[in-house]
């Protein structure tokens, strides 16, 4: 997935135009989906630029929404994972290592 590589290599505001594309192009049904982890994504640059209150806002709206998916989540997607990054990282994501999109199949 392009936007984990985006987000490795510390680049998380181009992995949050990635996913902003994915989220305008995507059906009504997921674009909840591609919104939160865009906002995740922006969350973490805001935090990497020194605002950790609007980092904290947008990856709290991020993680919100992707509450919905994380029964069922398409594409593998691991928003378990995810969501559970930003519970334990929300206070500082600049110091955290990026969360994991997508399930890491053995």
């Amino acid at each position: 997935m392009l936007a984990q590589t985006l987000l490795d290599s510390g680049r998380a505001f181009a992995a949050h135009e990635v996913l902003e594309a994915a989220w305008k192009a995507a059906p009504d049904t997921e674009r909840d989906l591609w919104q939160g982890l865009a906002q995740i994504c922006v969350g973490i640059t805001h935090a990497q630029r020194g605002n950790v209150a609007g980092a904290a806002r947008l990856m709290d709206r991020g993680a919100g929404r992707l509450r919905r998916y994380a029964a069922d989540p398409p594409y593998g997607i691991d928003v378990s994972g995810v969501l559970a990054w930003h519970a334990r990282h929300a206070t500082d994501p600049a110091a955290a290592e990026p969360p994991r999109l997508t399930v890491i199949m053995p």
